[in-house]
């Protein structure tokens, strides 16, 4: 071989020595490629937890190495322009069009919503995500706000504080196999409208054919 496998899959140059000691962003690295290879299903629950033990205990880039050894390249942190997760984006609108977050958008760590009157829509079906936990921080007035899941998604709304305002959360269906991705933790304060959250919705002409969901943030 040219040389060893870097933590997320790439060859590194030959002759690094085998004992080198890894660091904190090392295991952070394979821990996002674990994770996007689990929300792609190429990891099952049980393998994911298996090596996420291991990768956070690991001392050493040999360690580190065969857990990404059998997966494909993928974009993490640190990767090309585009595909790094931000530690904070902060969205401001009011009285204008809706919001929205859908597709192959990468999550970030932090999302600030400071909007007023103006619907917004999060949807995680193909969201990229890089790391287990997003905080947003609402501070909204009118309208709706709507989390569209998937599995592996949870949604905690308990900190957030509601003011003539109503909360639907449909429970995204159970798979005991499927690893949590993202857990989405609402805090701050929703006023007039109200917040929805499940996973998207069939419409009519969908549910005659049987065919899949679009995405949705409508109740």
């Amino acid at each position: 071989m040219s040389g060893e496998k870097s933590p997320t899959g790439k060859r590194s140059a030959a002759g690094s020595p085998p004992g080198l000691r890894a660091s904190h962003a090392d295991r952070d690295r394979v821990v996002d490629v674990l994770r996007i290879a689990a929300g792609d299903g190429l990891l099952t629950a049980e393998e994911l937890d298996e090596r996420l033990e291991t990768a956070l205990s690991a001392r050493t880039l040999a360690e580190l190495e065969p857990l990404t050894a059998d997966l494909p390249p993928v974009p993490v942190a640190g990767g090309p322009a585009g595909t790094e997760a931000k530690d904070l984006v902060r969205i401001e609108q009011a009285h204008s069009g809706g919001v929205r977050r859908a597709g192959r958008w990468v999550v970030p760590r932090k999302l600030e919503l400071a909007v007023t009157f103006c619907d917004v829509t999060l949807d995680f079906t193909d969201a990229v995500i890089t790391h287990g936990t997003l905080r947003i921080d609402v501070d909204m007035m009118g309208k709706t706000l709507a989390l569209v899941t998937r599995p592996g998604i949870e949604v905690d709304t308990d900190g957030l504080q509601l003011a003539h305002c109503r909360v639907t959360h449909r429970p995204q269906p159970r798979d005991p196999y499927a690893p949590v991705l993202l857990r989405v933790e609402l805090t701050g304060r929703k006023t007039h409208g109200r917040v929805v959250v499940g996973p998207p919705r069939r419409t009519f002409g969908q549910w005659l054919r049987g065919g899949a969901a679009s995405p949705s943030g409508d109740a």
